[in-house]
């Protein structure tokens, strides 16, 4: 063994040997994971990546020893260094003392969403105190400081009051610094992140991994990073284990895994990643050029929540979600919508369809003989115009009916327009169907036997039922891995080249707004702050705002890390 191998192994602190994972169907057992082997570095960043259903979350959850009751660790030891000897984790009795005290204790864990997390009941204090007392001998007057402490450590503003604050009272960037808070309640020497920043948008998750990574650093921790995204990895791993169909199928620095790769599937992840990196509508529109004929025209729209009169004839406080927004959409065009949580970007979408109103403003649709005033149509005219205008909806999961069939999801704008019944209403479907790359035969299965890119393309064929002029897509892609997301996008460019539609696309990832739309809006408190073209947006952008958006997208490539050294905005 050479100096530098034995220093290496004196650095680690936690070692995964051949760990399996098995879970028990109803008709099968499910081998989560096979003959993983990992080892966690003090001071140093293991990212473990791969797919939805990879393996990566199951895992990391075992080497804490939370295993849902139908899983169990089939092989394999998780090995906790300790003075006293090494800990192997997977024999631990899962109520016992000794395991409830490495539990939050020894490893810490952040959870993926915040909000499920975190009690609504209990102020975010008392869950942080909790974790506090329960790993020391403190009492609850010396747990407080602590937890003030802890929440000023990870930036949280005026933290002796925010300590009394409920989980619906803070955002989701602050949220998740309370789980990391009370994640480092005892100071832990491993932390499992896990998907850490996959709800937040670009800027907030720029904030929380710098964060993180400083705290990390500064306890000289040993942190194990779970994710999908490349372009995070590139920013704060030091090792990257590559996960699939529950085995590591590569391991290495990531400087090796992002230019060295030698496994086929490490290989498809980066190169869905790079591809996004480009924008593929500027190839595309040399074969299908941009028609100059507005379809859809917004002015001065505005929509204002709480701006009524109080209960001693004073205003309340009223809330400007979209402020004085006007824009055009071509026939043919892709227009991107960009901008943080709150933005407005979800509002103004919905105010074009008329599913919220405008306090103020007016949308005209010219896909017709004659224009139409959106803003001033019946009911009824709003049925005829939502034939026109389609939405595509951000959760493949939440936005299908689990007691429907697929013939019965796509077919269903049909039947209420009573355009289509009978066969000729069965044989549209699986027109549709084939459309979006779905077998025709899968129309009578129910979205639980479809994965999460199989169910968005079953919302896209819904959306296309009455071959629409406009398609709305709010958040299509962020549910979705990277290299389904690039499947999704080359859908809808496919689809939009035979069918001659237009897209406003609304997005918080830069990357799909980049590589799918010929223009971008970018939104910041309500406001529409820069327009332009998605190239120019993404390399020269003139606002401050937009600077600072657009340095916080994680580079894909290790050597030019961008987010850690970004431009940050001051309103």
């Amino acid at each position: 063994m050479t100096a530098r191998t034995a220093d290496l192994d004196e650095d680690v602190v936690l070692e995964v040997q051949d760990l399996s994972l098995d879970f028990r169907l109803r008709t099968e057992v499910l081998h989560a994971a096979r003959n993983v082997n990992l080892k966690l570095r003090r001071g140093k960043t293991l990212c473990l990546v791969g797919e939805s259903g990879s393996g990566k979350s199951v895992t990391a959850r075992a080497l804490m020893h939370i295993i849902d009751r139908n899983g169990a660790i089939a092989g394999g030891r998780i090995l906790l260094k300790d003075q006293k000897g090494d800990i192997d984790i997977a024999t631990l009795d899962e109520r016992g003392k000794e395991l409830l005290s490495i539990r939050g204790g020894r490893i810490g864990l952040i959870f993926q969403e915040p909000m499920s997390s975190l009690s609504p009941v209990h102020t975010i204090g008392s869950q942080i105190i909790e974790a506090v007392r329960l790993h020391s001998r403190m009492n609850k007057s010396e747990a407080r400081e602590r937890t003030i402490d802890l929440l000023r450590q990870v930036e949280i503003p005026n933290p002796d009051k925010m300590v009394d604050r409920y989980t619906f009272e803070f955002s989701g960037g602050m949220r998740q610094r309370a789980m990391i808070a009370m994640a480092l309640a005892s100071d832990p020497d491993i932390l499992i992140a896990d998907e850490p920043t996959t709800a937040l948008d670009v800027t907030t998750q720029a904030e929380i991994l710098d964060l993180i990574k400083r705290l990390q650093e500064s306890r000289s921790m040993a942190m194990l990073l779970i994710t999908h995204d490349m372009g995070v990895v590139a920013e704060v791993a030091d090792e990257v284990a590559v996960m699939h169909f529950g085995r590591i199928v590569e391991f290495g620095s990531v400087d090796e895994i992002f230019y060295t790769p030698k496994h086929a599937y490490t290989q498809r992840l980066l190169d869905s990643t790079v591809k996004l990196e480009q924008n593929r509508r500027a190839a595309t529109r040399v074969e299908t050029p941009v028609g100059q004929e507005i379809i859809l025209s917004a002015r001065n729209l505005t929509k204002v929540y709480g701006a009524t009169k109080g209960w001693l004839g004073g205003k309340s406080f009223a809330l400007k979600a979209v402020d004085d927004v006007s824009f055009d959409l071509r026939a043919g065009e892709n227009l991107g919508i960009v901008g943080e949580s709150g933005s407005g970007k979800t509002t103004l979408g919905r105010m074009l369809l008329r599913t919220v109103e405008p306090t103020s403003g007016d949308v005209t649709f010219f896909g017709q003989e004659a224009p139409v005033e959106v803003t001033g149509l019946s009911k009824r005219g709003l049925r005829d115009f939502h034939r026109q205008v389609r939405l595509v909806f951000q959760d493949p999961f939440a936005s299908l009916n689990p007691r429907m069939t697929v013939r019965d999801i796509v077919g269903d704008p049909l039947v209420v327009a009573s355009t289509l019944s009978g066969k000729a209403l069965d044989d549209r479907v699986a027109e549709l169907l084939e459309l979006v790359g779905l077998d025709p035969a899968m129309r009578e299965r129910y979205p639980h036997a479809f994965s999460g890119g199989q169910r968005q393309r079953i919302g896209i064929a819904r959306a296309l039922a009455l071959d629409p002029r406009i398609i709305i897509a709010d958040e299509a892609t962020a549910a979705l891995d990277v290299s389904i997301r690039a499947q999704i996008l080359d859908l809808l460019l496919s689809i939009q080249k035979r069918l001659d539609l237009s897209f406003i696309f609304i997005s918080h990832d830069i990357s799909v707004v980049r590589y799918f739309c010929d223009r971008v809006a970018v939104m910041h408190r309500g406001k529409l702050v820069e327009l332009g073209t998605a190239e120019q947006i993404c390399t020269a952008p003139r606002e401050a705002y937009t600077k600072s958006l657009i340095s916080a997208v994680p580079n894909p490539d290790p050597r030019n890390k961008r987010m850690m050294h970004r431009t940050r905005f001051r309103a």
